[in-house]
């Protein structure tokens, strides 16, 4: 296992959060589903609002036009290769920027799930400190009592970057794949409702948070 900075019980070590906003949309006909509307407000404003409080810093993992996002005044880091390597690419892209801001951890959150924990950064280095290991995960228990990893929301050591490099040189793209190599502690949330990783893919999911946040889940 790589060396990595350890975290202790409580430790209030500084995190910059990156919002992983590099998907396709191609279940949204290709729309740039983080800037449609929620609520009057872009969707991506919601995790953001909800991110702010829990972090040192912030920024947006994006590619193509970084302009797109000027109105939320973060900065905005594109992957390091242009094939679409999926979120690993947007966990590398923010390794990368964290390490020159002087961060040693990241805590990631997909740009789409504007129902996002409060306290996710406080449970996932938790997670981390408790188990000793460099990456934790959230996770929601099922109906079934089964747990159901959410591996988009983690906290990440950043210098991991190069084995996470090689990693999606040599092919690697699902994100459990990487992370057990590594061990990967699992902060568990409670399921909801609402679920806290709910996330807008499609036409009807978009609906369906516009209701949520009617009933006041926000």
């Amino acid at each position: 296992m790589t060396d990595h900075p350890s975290l202790h019980s409580g430790d209030e070590l500084p995190v910059l959060g990156i919002i992983l906003a590099g998907g396709l949309s191609s279940r949204m006909q290709f729309r740039e589903k983080t800037l449609l509307e929620l609520a009057g407000t872009p969707m991506i404003a919601h995790v953001i609002e909800r991110m702010h409080p829990q972090v040192a810093a912030l920024a947006i993992n994006a590619n193509g036009a970084a302009g797109r996002f000027e109105q939320f005044g973060l900065p905005v880091v594109a992957d390091e290769s242009e094939d679409r390597a999926g979120p690993l690419a947007g966990v590398l892209a923010g390794m990368v920027f964290a390490a020159g801001q002087g961060f040693s951890h990241i805590v990631t959150a997909a740009a789409d799930t504007p129902f996002l924990p409060m306290d996710l950064v406080d449970r996932l280095r938790r997670a981390a400190a408790g188990s000793g290991m460099p990456i934790a995960l959230a996770a929601t228990e099922t109906s079934g009592g089964e747990t159901r990893r959410h591996p988009t929301f983690g906290l990440w050591p950043v210098c991991l970057a190069g084995d996470l490099r090689r990693a999606l040189g040599e092919g690697t793209r699902k994100v459990v794949h990487w992370t057990e190599k590594h061990g990967a502690a699992v902060a568990l949330f409670d399921a909801g409702p609402p679920d806290p990783f709910f996330n807008v893919n499609r036409p009807q999911e978009l609906i369906d948070a516009e209701q949520l946040v009617k009933a006041g889940n926000r």
